[in-house]
């Protein structure tokens, strides 16, 4: 299948050394053109770790040409340039071509569902729980995949298309996903917020001061405590909308293999049998920058719809807005756009 992969960052570049594994012709599209220009001239994509080999995706110049043809369309880059991307495919994107969001964030299928309805234009919108593999890039043609995960929530807009989406992904990214009630199950699925708050709190410092550090190996007992009291706060949330999701517990049991513990001691084991994986040796980092606006602040907004207090989520949104000296909420550019035109918990729901 000819798939365009619109980014071309880590999650972009690792999608692309999969999919061209795996049989698939892969198109990379760069909004801005500077990510792609070694791959352009020339330079093979070089994946090492959990992928290892030289691949040569499709360089697209301009939307448009990424979209021509694809036979599905996947949006791989960080939620800060989710709307950018969409607000560039709608007008281009063909009835029934499917598009693939990996990972959903602040609610953006809902806003490019609604972007495509004001043309008449339906297509299968597939939203992914999180990214299926994790992944970081080392160069301007390299890319270190460091888990391929092999469980990952999914819900189609509109739902009648549920099967053809969980078929499609399962053709191009193998039996690795579990269909879940809905597009808001899948958007309180996504563990990563949560997850990034504890841990980029717990270790500003380390962070700012650009020292390398484990992430296994710094999510102590005490950290622990503080990710797992943040996700009841997102897990009541979801019972509030009559929804079931993963504990972040489960998350992590399914993602690396290990039995369902409490997160410090999950995290100590992952420590002594696993490589090593540094967390951020920046402040200007995705576990902040994308994460606060794009994840703490979407949840906040439905606990505001549905009389769910998340105080723990409200608390991060403040504190790293108070750390960066910026209000991050101002960051989020898809919520008012769908606060704007009218969001409601009975929508959410429909």
């Amino acid at each position: 299948m000819r798939v365009a992969i619109m980014g071309a960052g880590a999650a972009a570049f690792a999608a692309a050394a999969f999919l061209a594994e795996n049989g698939h012709d892969a198109v990379l599209w760069s909004p801005s053109g500077k990510s792609t220009e070694a791959l352009a001239a020339g330079a093979p994509l070089v994946s090492e770790g959990k992928i290892t080999g030289e691949f040569r995706p499709g360089v697209a110049q301009s939307c448009e040409a990424a979209l021509h043809g694809a036979d599905a369309v996947v949006i791989a880059l960080p939620a800060n340039g989710h709307k950018h991307v969409m607000d560039a495919m709608a007008p281009l994107l063909s009835p029934g071509q499917p598009v693939i969001i990996s990972s959903h964030a602040s609610l953006g299928a809902f806003y490019l569902s609604r972007l495509l309805a004001a043309r008449g234009v339906e297509v299968p919108i597939i939203a992914l729980s999180t990214t299926i593999l994790r992944s970081r890039r080392t160069g301007p043609n390299t890319v270190k995949i460091a888990t391929i995960r092999s469980k990952v929530d999914i819900a189609t807009l509109p739902r009648r298309l549920a099967q053809d989406g969980l078929d499609l992904c399962r053709k191009l990214f193998g039996d690795r996903f579990r269909a879940v009630d809905g597009l808001l199950a899948v958007s309180l699925s996504n563990v990563n917020p949560q997850s990034h708050m504890a841990l980029a709190l717990a270790n500003f410092t380390r962070m700012e001061k650009g020292e390398a550090w484990g992430q296994s190996e710094n999510l102590t007992m005490a950290v622990g405590r503080l990710l797992e009291a943040i996700d009841a706060e997102r897990l009541a949330l979801a019972a509030a909308f009559g929804l079931t999701v993963r504990t972040m517990r489960e998350h992590y049991s399914l993602t690396y293999g290990v039995p369902d513990a409490p997160l410090g001691e999950t995290s100590r084991m992952l420590a002594e049998t696993q490589p090593t994986t540094l967390g951020p040796a920046t402040i200007d980092t995705r576990y902040t920058l994308e994460d606060v606006p794009f994840g703490l602040l979407p949840l906040a907004e439905l606990g505001r719809l549905a009389g769910v207090a998340m105080p723990l989520h409200q608390a991060g949104l403040a504190i790293f807005s108070a750390l960066y000296g910026r209000d991050f909420a101002e960051d989020n550019d898809i919520l008012p756009e769908l606060t704007r035109t009218g969001l409601s918990r009975d929508q959410l729901l429909a």
